[in-house]
């Protein structure tokens, strides 16, 4: 069946095109920022081709057009692009082309490939350019064409921002500046373009509302070493801000007035620190005509990715508080399930209002996941007012849901049993409760990155030649965004992906998983705090602390699939489960924690 609404839309787009001499048009999901979740006016590419995931790139031609995505988003992907004319290139698969891989293939000498340079990364900017050049191929990056046919397109996002008091944040913006600049002196760098806006929000101390659910607020930074200038929308700022960046000694200018500043005002021939996974094209091209465009990763990025004293012991009560709210949830769903009308849309809503009763509380940290049977097995799926399951008591229900709160940022995936399962879904759990256990007491030396871990977690998986198509974990940030680089868990790296380092103080997740197309998902996942363990002549040992507790559905554990030492594994986390959160419930809940906790 077409889906006339998005073929008429690309019709739209192709006649734009021609009127701008543009072969081919690419839309990524992204906003000027190369942001991971983006505000509705960046959602140009979902507009013209219907698929609502988070991660997706459209690219469209006169007699074709193709999205390519990762595997978490296959299943839905396929779905959402029925009937649109739009071709799936699944992303990593054998045989599947890239996206410049396809240009090389379908564009013709002298034809144009065109994209708003200011949504597209200046490392992906720069490739295209010199890849295509290659064939005699322009680019042109200086046009929107999303503005001439999305006529009820949404407004530029212009939300509050608020401060975080330094004893919130544990260091200063003045201390935090002398720490970029330390490093900046390092790279031997006179400037630094700093475009990623969790990390402006975390440098300044200030937090904002223009993207859902990550406090950031549409900004530019550019500090020299003795001065820092903050580029902002003005209707933004309110006098607590203005006061709190003034005595910082911080400048701020408009939002639009960044690349006139570049221009005009940035010093010719000087070295500008400019990181090209995140800067976009258009700023970066700015930079690189008059100065020497220094391609290093933004400082504050390692900075910020460590957490200091305050923010972990600050962490450490929200996770408490999180956790407590999540069990009670699990409860409510295990008692009242087949005796009410349930569904993913209304467990979910439970689950946030729990949430909001928690002091502190400012926003969920991303819209809660709730899948059903089936629905889980996409790995982000999303329940809709028209497209959603009705929750009976059988098979499972997985939730992967967090919340902002003045004092952190939590993210947490529970599956839980509602009602008869089948032995092979008893096995994949058991084996994704094994992984997440064998993970989260991993012992390394200093130096290891997130590949060299990673197998801890699928190989109970990978034992019964199952994979899940993504990583296992993720840096979480501090009242800020969900994701967070650089540290990750994964064993299978793209080009141009970073590893890093794990340091103490890196907070990350633990979240392996099975997905059964038109069967089930299961995910758990915890959120873990890397510490310096012993240290020896053998060097400094590493492990993982736990920063959530809530329990793992034992009806779904089989123990004939567990060795003896995952077994003890479940039962330490379990008391402590028990120990730390049943003194915030009441008798009820707290008996039936203590069966749902009790030794396997």
């Amino acid at each position: 069946m077409e889906n006339k609404v998005i073929m008429d839309r690309i019709k739209n787009l192709r006649s734009a095109m021609e009127e701008a001499k543009v072969d081919f048009y690419m839309m990524p999901t992204a906003d000027f920022h190369n942001s991971e979740y983006v505000n509705e006016y960046f959602k140009v590419r979902e507009y013209f081709c219907g698929f609502t995931g988070s991660n997706g790139t459209l690219v469209v031609w006169q007699d074709g057009a193709g999205l390519w995505t990762d595997g978490r988003y296959f299943i839905q992907a396929e779905k959402e692009l029925e009937g649109s004319g739009v071709t799936l290139f699944k992303m990593g698969e054998e045989g599947v082309p890239t996206i410049l891989e396809l240009l090389k293939d379908k564009m013709q000498e002298g034809q144009t490939l065109g994209f708003d340079g200011r949504v597209v990364n200046a490392s992906a900017g720069a490739q295209y350019e010199k890849e295509l050049q290659q064939k005699g191929i322009t680019i042109a990056y200086e046009d929107d064409l999303a503005e001439k046919v999305w006529s009820d397109r949404p407004a530029l996002p212009c939300g509050k921002t608020f401060v975080v008091s330094d004893e919130l944040a544990g260091r200063s913006v003045t201390e935090k500046l002398g720490d970029v600049r330390t490093k900046m002196a390092e790279e031997k760098t006179d400037a630094l373009l700093l475009t990623k806006l969790d990390d402006l929000m975390w440098l300044f101390n200030i937090r904002g509302c223009d993207v859902e659910c990550n406090p950031v607020a549409l900004s530019y930074g550019y500090i020299t070493a003795d001065s820092a200038t903050l580029f902002l929308q003005k209707e933004a700022l309110c006098r607590e801000v203005s006061e709190h960046l003034d005595k910082a000694g911080v400048e701020v200018r408009r939002y639009g007035e960044t690349v006139g500043f570049l221009e005009a005002e940035m010093p010719a021939g000087i070295q500008v620190l400019t990181d090209m996974r995140h800067c976009n094209y258009t700023l970066y091209k700015k930079v690189a005509d008059k100065c020497s465009a220094v391609n290093k990763k933004n400082p504050t990025e390692l900075l910020k990715a460590i957490k200091n004293p305050v923010e972990l012991e600050n962490m450490k009560r929200v996770y408490l508080q999180d956790s407590v709210a999540l069990t009670k949830f699990i409860y409510w769903v295990k008692k009242n399930v087949g005796k009410m009308e349930m569904t993913e849309i209304t467990a979910a809503d439970y689950l946030d209002n729990l949430r909001r009763q928690i002091p502190g509380f400012l926003d969920l940290s991303f819209p809660t996941i709730s899948g059903y049977k089936e629905n889980a097995a996409m790995m982000h799926y999303e329940a809709t007012p028209e497209s959603h399951a009705v929750l009976a008591p059988e098979g499972m229900l997985l939730v992967d849901s967090g919340g902002q709160y003045m004092g952190g940022t939590t993210d947490v995936t529970r599956t839980i049993v509602l009602g008869p399962i089948s032995d092979e879904i008893k096995c994949h759990y058991t084996a994704v409760a094994s992984g997440m256990l064998q993970l989260t007491h991993a012992k390394w030396l200093y130096g290891c990155t997130g590949r060299n871990l990673d197998i801890l977690a699928r190989q109970p998986l990978w034992n019964m030649g199952i994979d899940y198509k993504c990583g296992t974990g993720h840096g979480i940030g501090y009242i800020l965004n969900v994701h967070e680089g650089p540290q990750n868990i994964r064993w299978k790296f793209a080009e141009g992906m970073t590893e890093a380092v794990i340091e103490a103080g890196m907070d990350i997740s633990n979240e392996p998983g099975v997905y059964i197309e038109g069967s089930h998902g299961i995910r758990i996942e915890n959120i873990m705090v890397a510490k310096n363990d012993v240290k020896n002549g053998d060097g400094q040992f590493m492990s993982f602390d736990t920063l959530t507790y809530a329990p793992i559905d034992l009806e779904a554990i089989d123990v004939k699939y567990m060795t003896a030492e995952n077994r003890a594994f479940l039962n330490e986390y379990h008391r402590q489960v028990f120990e730390k959160i049943s003194p915030y419930l009441n008798e009820e809940e707290r008996e039936w924690l203590k069966e749902a906790t009790k030794e396997v």
